[in-house]
């Protein structure tokens, strides 16, 4: 790449632009706007995640001093805290929800054959959700408890390469389970879920979808068995069996055999029970997938700590998704930008560099080359690194 170019500009030439422009089209986004364009908002934004800006007027002021360089990296209309805000206020924020899904497109594409550390040929998702706290006077709309407000991100995580391929924003109050309703299950994919998700008719629907499910049982779990099979007591597993449900609305909810299984983890001694209507895979491997769940806890407390959701630029639902949905264009966009440029450094090594050196005029990948950049001692080691910390560096 040019030498000359901003590192900020090069890393967006990583953006499908065009796709972009049809999803700016699709919601009439530059509709009567003369000077601040979709694109001049979504590089604003964009800017922020990157280097971390804490307001509104923290952005304004950071680009103000940028501002000879503004035009280079593509921003054309003139920032300043009142038409940022509007933008944010105004602009509807499914532009950048439909525009991160074309990204995580991209992504999947990119990470299809990464591994997780156990070996097969299924899409593997963890599915949860993690509430971001917000004040209630300021945010009226996101109604959680009497006293307090609160959104809830229920996020779909394709476990290779932890991309997050279905995202929904819900208020506080709707429950965990309710995401199922809205979620299309696809054919021959294992959903990995905590036992918060246990609603056996929404499992039989998925069931009957040809999708698999693993979960925990809960504790007043109504079953009887139909048939035990053999299992390996030294890997820590203790049975594996064919049961059917006998509670009086679960059994005409699910009224199909299940496995459970039930294992006790050598590591902590707990002893753990799951249930699942896949019948093909171990009941080693079994255990193994719901393991890996904690990859998507481990993504939510990544992304809260290292982009920008928990301080909002405004107090609007618009304004809140549209910043979510950019943090996660840009989450995607740099995990893109990770594979295909061959990088080595960890997600939130790749963040740090980029924060500092945005607009510094060096080919994007001879900013990633350094040699300080590639010691054991580049970050604080009690900060979380996702990337690493999945792949078992």
């Amino acid at each position: 790449m040019n030498s000359g170019r901003l590192v900020f500009s090069q890393l967006m030439d990583f953006l499908p632009k065009y796709e972009y422009d049809k999803c700016v089209q699709r919601y009439h986004g530059n509709h009567r706007v003369r000077s601040f364009s979709c694109y001049d908002q979504f590089l604003s934004m964009a800017f922020a995640q990157l280097t971390y800006r804490s307001s509104l007027r923290d952005i304004v002021t950071c680009l103000e001093v940028l501002k000879p360089k503004l035009f280079h990296v593509g921003i054309r209309g003139n920032v300043t805290r009142s038409t940022l805000a509007d933008a944010n206020e105004n602009r509807d924020w499914r532009i950048y929800a439909d525009f991160a899904q074309v990204l995580i497109a991209q992504a999947r594409k990119l990470y299809a054959n990464e591994d997780f550390g156990v070996e097969l040929d299924n899409t593997v998702y963890a599915l949860d959700a993690s509430t971001v706290d917000l004040c209630l006077s300021l945010f009226p709309w996101a109604k959680f408890r009497k006293a307090k407000g609160a959104i809830k991100l229920h996020t779909l995580l394709n476990l290779r390469g932890n991309i997050p391929e279905f995202i929904h924003i819900s208020d506080g109050k709707v429950h965990d389970v309710n995401v199922l309703d809205i979620m299309m299950a696809e054919a021959g994919s294992i959903y990995v879920m905590d036992r918060g998700y246990v609603d056996f008719k929404r499992l039989y629907t998925m069931h009957q979808g040809l999708a698999f499910f693993i979960t925990r049982a809960k504790k007043n779990f109504q079953w009887k068995r139909r048939y035990s099979h053999p299992v390996d007591r030294k890997s820590g597993m203790l049975c594996d069996q064919t049961i059917v449900l006998t509670g009086v609305h679960s059994n005409k909810d699910y009224p199909d055999t299940m496995r459970r299984i039930v294992y006790r983890d050598p590591d902590t001694g707990k002893r753990l029970v799951f249930i699942t209507n896949n019948f093909l895979l171990s009941a080693l491997t079994i255990a193994q997938l719901y393991k890996a769940r904690w990859q998507v806890e481990l993504f939510f407390k990544w992304i809260k700590q290292h982009l920008r959701i928990k301080a909002f630029y405004g107090t609007s639902e618009n304004a809140v998704k549209t910043q979510i949905w950019i943090a996660v264009c840009i989450y995607v966009l740099v995990a893109i930008v990770k594979k295909r440029l061959g990088l080595e450094q960890s997600l939130y090594t790749i963040l740090q560099i980029l924060s500092v050196s945005l607009f510094e005029k060096t080919p994007i990948l001879q900013a990633f080359s350094r040699e300080e950049y590639n010691t054991d001692c580049e970050e604080d080691p009690n900060q979380l690194n996702l990337f690493d910390l999945l792949t078992g560096h």
